[in-house]
């Protein structure tokens, strides 16, 4: 099948039957409709209930949506006895009264206790759903689809951020037309402080910044994002993976360095990585021994935008080279689409390093200043990887900036300085007793047996079962190409492919 000069779009089908077609059904249909339907429910909810931790089983949200009818009926009478005499007393925050303003908020997180960032069907440990269950509480918003929000990106399951960015209308103690004022600005509610009372201690806040345009988005106006992969020296050769980082630099066509997820309209792997380096951890006392396979470095990577595990399918690569597996020169070759255009198959390096340790923003948003709802809601459709940097304008002379300066509050950095080191406290002491133990065994090996000493640190990090004998990358078994899983798409009816003229061709797939 033949894809020049056509473009990949989703085919966004309405789920279900529409009003007219209902209408049209028999009494017998729609009845059969229904028991269908509550058939599926109660499948579903049985698969819910098997991944619920327990903390989620007492989760008023599950609980709701795991009773059954009798039990629900039987709650709502109770309910309805406990609060009959306070009624009164509760009142609904009126938010019709309620100025806001835009802001960005800065968010630490240590993820490995969560599914991931965003929100997701099938569990509410995520940070996002954290985060926004602490807004809802502090009312500081009304709810998520009425508050202007975007994240800068979404990390996977266990990976942490030091600096992931959001973007958010919040409650505001002043009226839009002094909210810029000095006094305004130090008196206004201290969002980071309200918030972190509410979150857990490994989730927090670290400053938010006001903006002058309501339109600004975290994810769209965000031009530049900087990760950091952490990791210990091991047998690995560090050099020779400084070298392979150096091909990295450029814009390039990534799709053998990360998961293809065609069927979500993801079509376009040309990326820009603005730098990539092996660095030296500082400040940790095997730093000073060089050698040691106890010393940390991490890998600092640097772009615009990234694909779903592109920098862990980076690592994982970049470890077959430190431990000489693979030539430095194979980053070139996988990047040469032309030559390689499948991804052979090979697995991701862990998510449990991996840090969104920096952020950068435009000055002024490519947005417009009052998108309508139904463009926003299309560009909430989009992939999260998207490369919008490429659409930057120039900073227009004399336009004044969209950002200001972040906001930052000496008690609640007090505060989270405190939470974090308690949080090295515990890892720290957890270190510091294996690594007692290791020297024990270590010393024990070359007494007795005078044994060469082991290197296997950087072992955990690839999350595959280690072959006993190595299989070159471009030896290996390849996976799909991307004209490939296009087309099985576009035959499933995933994916429609549309001409310059703006007509759809659909595949359509024979019944059976």
């Amino acid at each position: 099948m033949c894809t020049m000069n056509k473009k990949v779009v989703i085919n966004k089908r309405v789920k279900g039957l529409s009003r007219e077609a209902l209408d049209q059904l028999s009494k017998t249909e729609l009845i059969d409709k229904i028991v269908q339907l509550e058939a599926y429910n109660f499948q579903l909810k049985n698969l819910l209930q098997k991944k619920l931790t327990e903390s989620d089983k007492n989760n008023c949200e599950y609980a709701a949506l795991l009773r059954t009818d009798d039990e629900y009926e039987l709650k709502q009478k109770d309910t309805e006895k406990d609060t009959s005499g306070k009624k009164d007393k509760q009142r609904k925050f009126n938010w019709d009264s309620a100025h806001r303003r835009h802001v960005l908020i800065k968010v630490m997180y240590f993820g490995w206790d969560y599914q991931g960032f965003a929100c997701q069907e099938d569990s509410m440990d995520t940070i996002e759903a954290y985060l926004f269950r602490a807004l809802i509480r502090t009312c500081l918003i009304e709810s998520r689809a009425t508050s202007n929000y975007h994240r800068c990106g979404r990390t996977d399951k266990e990976v942490s951020a030091f600096c992931q960015v959001i973007s958010i209308d919040l409650r505001s103690k002043h009226a839009p037309d002094v909210q810029m004022k000095p006094e305004a600005l130090s008196s206004e509610i201290d969002y980071c402080s309200l918030l972190n009372r509410v979150l857990p201690k490994n989730i927090q806040c670290v400053s938010w910044m006001p903006l002058r345009n309501p339109a600004y988005s975290a994810r769209f106006d965000c031009i530049s994002r900087t990760y950091r992969y952490y990791f210990p020296k091991g047998d690995l050769d560090i050099e020779a993976m400084r070298i392979a980082c150096q091909s990295l630099v450029c814009h390039g066509d990534f799709r053998n360095f990360c998961k293809m997820d065609v069927h979500n309209g993801v079509t376009n792997y040309m990326r820009n990585l603005q730098g990539a380096a092996i660095k030296p951890c500082d400040n940790t006392e095997m730093q000073m021994h060089s050698n040691s396979g106890y010393a940390m470095y991490y890998l600092e990577i640097q772009g615009n935008a990234f694909l779903w595990h592109q920098i862990r399918c980076i690592m994982a690569v970049l470890l077959l080279v430190g431990q000489k597996h693979e030539q430095p020169c194979v980053i070139s070759k996988l990047l040469d689409v032309v030559s390689n255009p499948c991804k052979p198959q090979y697995t991701p390096a862990i998510g449990l390093p991996l840090n969104l340790f920096r952020c950068e923003f435009r000055a002024q948003s490519t947005r417009q200043v009052n998108p309508s709802a139904s463009s926003s809601a299309a560009i909430d459709d989009l992939d999260d990887d998207v490369d919008l940097a490429a659409v930057k304008p120039e900073n227009v002379e004399g336009t004044e900036s969209d950002l200001t300066d972040w906001v930052y509050s000496e008690e609640n950095l007090q505060k989270l300085i405190e939470n974090v080191q308690c949080e090295w406290t515990q890892f720290s002491v957890k270190c510091t007793m294996i690594r007692n133990v290791l020297l024990q065994l270590e010393d024990l090996l070359e007494r007795n047996y005078k044994a060469q000493q082991i290197q296997a640190q950087a072992i955990l990090l690839q999350d595959a079962v280690k072959p006993r004998q190595y299989q070159p990358l471009l030896q290996r078994k390849r996976c799909e190409s991307l004209e490939n899983r296009i087309e099985h798409f576009v035959k499933k009816q995933r994916l429609l492919l549309t001409s310059e003229a703006g007509t759809e061709t659909v595949l359509s797939k024979p019944d059976g």
